[in-house]
C-alpha cells in the first residue's frame, strides 16, 4: 500500500473523527442498505465520533438525511428508503475532489454553496453495484478519504461471482460447478446460451440456480427445477444484471464466517449455520429480512470442521485482497468438504444480520464491531493497494 500526503490528523487539530456514513444508492439492495445504516448510527460512539449521514437516492442523488436510525427499519414489511429520510428533495451533498481538503459541500438550487466541514473517513454501507463494486472505492480514492472495507478491486471482484469464483479457483480454494452467459454471448444468440445452460444441467443434474452475476441478498434467483422454468428465471435474473451465472445444487448444509481485519491481520469468527427454511424454497430476499429466518450462532460443527472452514475464509479473506470485513459462505457437502460459494465484502449489518452476530458470538460486539471497522479504516491511507 503506498502513503501519501494527507490532511492534518483530527487529534492534531483537537476535534474528534468525523465519520460520514454513506447508504442507500442505485442498486435494488437500497432498503437492505438503509436498515444497514440505521444500525451502524445507533452504535457509532458519539463521544468518540462526530457522524455526517449521507443518502444516496436510487437515482443516484447525494443527500443529506436525517440521523434519526429508528425511521431506518422494516416496518409492517414495508421498506425504508433514503427519498423518505432527505432534508430535501433537490439539495445535493459534494465530495471534494482535492485530495488534500476533506471538506464536504451541501449545494442546493437557489442557495449558496454551504460548507458541512471535513470528513475523515467514509462508512459506506451500501450493497450491490454502485456502491459495493468498488465503484464508490475508486470515488473514495479520487477524493483522498479514507473508506472502511475492501478497495477497488477486491471489491469488484467480491461483486462479480464470476470472477470471484475464478480467483478463488487460482488460489486452490474449492467452489462448486458453475457456468456464466455473459451480455454478447445472449445478445449474439440466445438458443446457444440456453443450449449451454441444458447442457451443464446435463452433466450435473437439475435443479439449478439462476443468478445475477452482480447483485446480493439473494435478489433476482430462481431456483429452476427443469427446463421449463428456465425463460422466465433467466429473465428475472437479466431485470437486475445482463451478465448470469448458473450453479449446479450442492447438497450439504449452509456454513458461514466472518473476517474480521484487526491490528495484526485478519481473523475468523465462530462459523455460523443457515437451517433450511420450511416456508422458502431457499434461502431468498423474504426469508432473510423480512421473515428473519434465524441461522444457528455458533454453527453446530466438530472443533476439526469450524477450524477448517475458518482457515477457508481468511484465505478467502486474502485471496481476493479484502481488508476491513467479509462474510464468506460456504456449503459442508455430504462427503464433508468445505466448498465456497461467495464471499460478501460489505455483508448485512442490521440487528438480525449473520456478519454481526457471528462476531459478537466470538466476542466482539456490534459497537466494538462498527469502532474496529472505522479505526482500521483510519490508518490506511489512500492509493494503490
Amino acid at each position: 500500500m503506498s502513503s501519501q500526503n494527507s490532511p492534518q490528523s483530527p487529534d492534531q487539530q483537537g476535534r474528534k473523527p468525523r465519520v460520514a456514513v454513506v447508504f442507500g444508492g442505485r442498486s435494488s439492495e437500497h432498503a437492505i442498505s438503509v436498515v444497514t445504516a440505521g444500525a451502524v448510527l445507533r452504535s457509532i460512539d458519539r463521544s468518540k465520533y462526530e457522524v455526517l449521514p449521507i443518502g444516496i437516492t436510487t437515482d443516484g442523488r447525494w443527500a443529506l438525511t436525517a440521523d434519526e436510525p429508528e425511521r431506518m427499519a422494516i416496518t409492517d414489511r414495508g421498506l425504508p428508503s433514503v427519498e423518505e429520510l432527505a432534508d430535501s428533495a433537490e439539495g445535493t451533498v459534494v465530495l471534494p475532489v482535492d485530495p488534500a481538503s476533506r471538506e464536504v459541500v451541501y449545494t442546493e438550487p437557489g442557495s449558496a454553496p454551504k460548507a458541512l466541514g471535513e470528513v475523515d473517513v467514509v462508512f459506506p454501507v451500501l450493497h450491490g453495484p454502485y456502491g459495493e463494486d468498488g465503484t464508490l472505492q475508486g470515488l473514495l480514492e479520487l477524493s483522498g478519504i479514507p473508506y472502511v472495507g475492501s478497495g477497488v478491486l477486491a471489491s469488484a471482484v467480491g461483486q462479480d461471482k464470476d470472477y470471484m469464483k475464478r480467483v478463488f479457483t487460482s488460489f486452490g480454494l474449492p467452489v462448486g460447478p458453475y457456468v456464466t452467459i455473459r451480455p454478447r454471448e445472449w445478445e449474439r444468440d440466445e438458443s446457444a446460451a440456453r443450449a449451454k445452460i441444458v447442457e451443464f444441467a446435463a452433466e450435473h443434474g437439475w435443479p439449478l440456480f439462476i443468478k445475477p452475476a452482480r447483485a446480493g441478498s439473494s435478489i433476482g434467483i430462481t431456483k429452476v427445477d427443469d427446463p421449463s422454468g428456465l425463460d422466465e428465471a433467466l429473465k428475472e435474473a437479466q431485470r437486475h444484471d445482463p451478465k448470469i451465472i448458473v450453479e449446479a445444487l450442492l447438497r450439504g448444509r449452509e456454513i458461514e464466517c466472518g473476517v474480521l481485519e484487526f491490528e495484526d491481520g485478519p481473523r475468523a469468527s465462530v462459523p455460523a449455520e443457515i437451517p433450511p427454511v420450511s416456508s422458502h424454497d431457499f434461502y431468498d430476499f423474504e426469508a432473510k429480512y423480512i421473515d428473519s429466518a434465524s441461522g444457528l450462532v455458533p454453527a453446530p460443527l466438530t472443533p476439526e470442521q469450524t477450524a477448517e472452514v475458518q482457515r477457508l475464509a481468511v484465505e478467502a479473506f486474502e485471496a481476493a485482497s479484502c481488508e476491513g470485513l467479509v462474510r464468506a459462505d460456504f456449503f459442508l457437502t455430504e462427503d464433508g468438504t468445505f466448498v465456497i460459494n461467495e464471499i460478501n465484502t460489505m455483508p448485512g449489518f442490521t440487528p438480525i444480520s449473520m456478519y454481526p452476530r457471528m462476531w459478537q458470538e466470538t466476542g466482539v460486539e456490534y459497537p466494538e464491531l462498527v469502532d474496529r471497522l472505522i479505526q482500521a479504516a483510519l490508518r490506511r491511507s489512500t492509493g494503490l493497494r
